[in-house]
């Protein structure tokens, strides 16, 4: 009678083993149980993927401890405070009746283009685009007659940098 017990308890285990690690069972194979050979209606087979056997994979790579190395904060080059070539744009007046009065500083000689566009992004006027020297900038151009009332943007560009502002016309 114990013998029977501990049989039916062995096939138990086993069997509830093989399930928690996720294969599937079949018919007419035998099952060792340590004294002897006990024959059995199942058969292990593993045709489901065990998460816990194929899991992710990553690729983590080795960390080796640093030996006698004195952590030193990294010095940034001391930078200029306004590295912009184009700054302090001013327009005025605002609103435009005649002429534009348009103040600047660029940083460098460079190219200046300056233009007038619509509230569309199409451009209506070119105002200027030639190369100017570095330093502060004053221009004065007449719109008289060459600009319909309403809004529109004049927008500068030096290199790469474009500051565009909102004039109106009256």
């Amino acid at each position: 009678m114990k013998q029977i017990y501990s049989i039916f308890y062995t096939l138990l285990v086993l069997l509830s083993a093989t399930l928690l690690m996720g294969f599937v069972l079949k018919k007419n194979v035998s099952v060792k149980a340590g004294f002897d050979s006990i024959p059995s209606r199942f058969q292990l087979k593993a045709e489901r993927v065990s998460y816990l056997k194929n899991g992710l994979k990553a690729i983590i790579p080795a960390v080796k401890p640093v030996q006698n190395q004195v952590n030193t904060p990294k010095q940034n080059p001391v930078r200029i405070e306004n590295e912009k070539l184009l700054t302090d744009v001013s327009i005025f007046p605002n609103p435009i009746t005649d002429k534009l009065y348009l103040t600047y500083n660029v940083r460098k000689n460079t190219t200046v283009s300056i233009k007038i566009m619509d509230v569309l992004g199409n451009e209506v006027i070119t105002l200027m685009s030639q190369r100017v020297e570095a330093g502060e900038q004053k221009n004065t151009f007449q719109l008289s007659n060459r600009l319909s009332s309403g809004f529109y943007f004049v927008r500068m560009i030096v290199g790469t940098e474009s500051v565009i502002k909102r004039i109106s016309v009256l």
